[in-house]
């Protein structure tokens, strides 16, 4: 170790042309800093969309927006890093800032959670105004630690560029260690998040770059080095402080950050709710008693009676649900036509867990796959005579589970009189989704229908699209409902049968390659947000 800061005359500068300073910092570990302020700062821009993600959701819009600012911010770094430099070419300067830098990082997840708390609810009562200036006030928390491990670079190649005819080589080794250790921090978040939780992941990363800071200092600056060290052990008391609950409210029993998403389980009554990222939405629910959900999973359960007539409930053989969640669809189908095998794909193995062990998602004839929904279609799918599809949530919904090609695999899984239904939000007057879906649908199916939801009065609602292997009519899901033999299906039909209605076709063609999905949902929530500011 001691290497690492025996005296190098490549590394000596002046102030003064009187005054030689040698910098007691050998090559080899300002390039090891460099490698782990690269590490660092990616670690933080991964771990701050996870922070972000209980209250404002995972969407494309709060990504670009985080990546843009931490962007700007490591642009200032730069341009920064390079004026101090010159005007102070000190090891100590350089590694002051990267012990402070640190520290702040470490601290980011304690100032945030104030200004997040102020966000609960927020997106139930869709308060435009608290929303935006919470969200700037979070990103702000990270301009002070990026700016400061912006600087890293060109500092350090400010203090290893000996002259003019190594300039290149050392810029390139210094860039080529930043972007290595990014690559590596863009992983760190990805195992340390679901073991040990983001407010301990922020502290982590300001650990490891605090004690280099530290480390570096100890030769050359020892009462920086300690004042350091004291923030280092600073950070290890809140490391090892018990993390408190991210939604403190009474009806939260049970949160968890999984690899995909902030999880929570809420009791309403006698209810059980999942609700996933900032909670706008209910994924499942639960009760006991439950007969039907009183929700639009129930309608999932009418949608194979859209197929050619005349179908009966022993008609439906074989079921898959991509969109699993907590199982409320597999229940309800269970309860309805029996233990008929369900393959249930969740992408999150931790939503499968959280069903098994609050929502009741015990039925044998369910087999819940952790995977891809349409991964799963492509490797070994067999035929279906009912396909859910639950995987939308504006504004978190997957590109690749809306295009011709997408629905073109479904297709190949039904049977030959065989039904897929999809489950879409929407607000209570603007169906640009559901049109845009529904048209997308037409171009595989010969036959699609709409299945509102009845209006709640809450200005949200959901819509199912249905869509037949073969062609059907209004007439014959009207006969399929008319004399349901089981109650359960016949209480359904009788609440939702009168607001079946054939699908425009006039709405866009989602494909592969050309998915706007984003640009619809956005457009849907900012005429919502306009609406209600008026």
């Amino acid at each position: 170790m001691d290497n690492f800061f025996r005296p190098s005359p490549l590394l000596e500068n002046t102030r003064p042309k009187f005054e030689i300073q040698k910098i007691l910092v050998r090559r080899p570990f300002l390039y090891l800093i460099a490698f782990t302020a690269g590490f660092v700062s990616l670690g933080v821009e991964l771990s701050a969309s996870r922070l972000l993600d209980p209250w404002f959701g995972n969407s494309i819009l709060v990504w670009a927006s985080l990546i843009a600012l931490i962007l700007l911010y490591l642009s200032v770094g730069y341009w920064l890093g390079g004026r101090v430099a010159d005007r102070h070419p000190q090891a100590r300067v350089l590694l002051t800032l990267t012990g402070m830098a640190a520290f702040l990082v470490g601290l980011t997840p304690v100032f945030a959670r104030p200004i997040l708390r102020m966000t609960a609810g927020v997106f139930q009562v869709f308060d435009a105004a608290i929303l935006l200036g919470a969200f700037v006030a979070v990103l702000l928390l990270f301009a002070a630690p990026v700016i400061l491990l912006g600087m890293v670079s060109p500092f350090i190649i400010r203090l290893l560029v000996a002259g003019s005819e190594d300039a290149g080589r050392v810029s390139g080794n210094v860039y080529a260690l930043s972007t290595a250790g990014s690559i590596l921090g863009v992983f760190a978040p990805v195992l340390l998040i679901p073991n040990i939780g983001t407010r301990r992941t922020f502290i982590v990363l300001g650990m490891l770059l605090l004690g280099l800071s530290a480390l570096g200092l100890a030769r050359i600056a020892r009462w920086r080095a300690l004042a350091l060290g004291v923030a280092w052990g600073a950070l290890a008391a809140l490391l090892l402080w018990p993390s408190a609950p991210i939604h403190v409210e009474p009806d939260t029993v049970y949160e968890q950050e999984s690899l995909y998403n902030y999880i929570r389980v809420v009791r309403n009554g006698p209810e059980m709710l999942l609700k996933l990222n900032e909670g706008a939405g209910v994924h499942s629910v639960y009760r006991p008693d439950m007969l039907l959900a009183d929700g639009i999973w129930d309608a999932f359960l009418i949608a194979p009676y859209f197929a050619p007539a005349p179908v009966h409930p022993e008609d439906v053989k074989r079921m898959l649900i991509i969109g699993l969640a907590g199982g409320t669809v597999a229940k309800l189908a269970s309860l309805a036509y029996g233990p008929i095998p369900i393959d249930g794909v969740e992408l999150d193995p931790a939503i499968i867990e959280t069903g098994r062990r609050y929502f009741d998602m015990t039925e044998s004839n369910l087999r819940p796959v952790a995977q891809d929904g349409r991964y799963f279609l492509n490797h070994g799918a067999g035929r279906y005579d009912l396909i859910v599809i639950d995987a939308y949530r504006p504004p978190y919904i997957p590109f690749h589970l809306t295009t011709v090609e997408f629905f073109a695999e479904v297709a190949a899984h039904l049977t030959s009189n065989g039904v897929v239904a999809i489950n879409i939000g929407r607000t209570a007057d603007d169906y640009a989704l559901v049109d845009a879906l529904a048209a997308t649908m037409t171009q595989v199916f010969p036959s699609v229908f709409v299945l509102d939801e009845v209006d709640s009065g809450e200005g949200l609602g959901n819509s199912l699209v249905v869509a037949t292997r073969r062609p059907a009519s209004l007439d014959d899901f009207r006969a399929n409902t008319a004399a349901l033999p089981e109650p359960i299906l016949a209480e359904i039909a009788r609440r939702y049968a009168p607001h079946a209605r054939l699908a425009p076709s006039d709405g866009p063609i989602l494909i592969d390659d050309k998915s706007p999905i984003e640009q619809i949902v956005h457009g849907v929530i900012m005429r919502y947000l306009a609406a209600m500011s008026n």
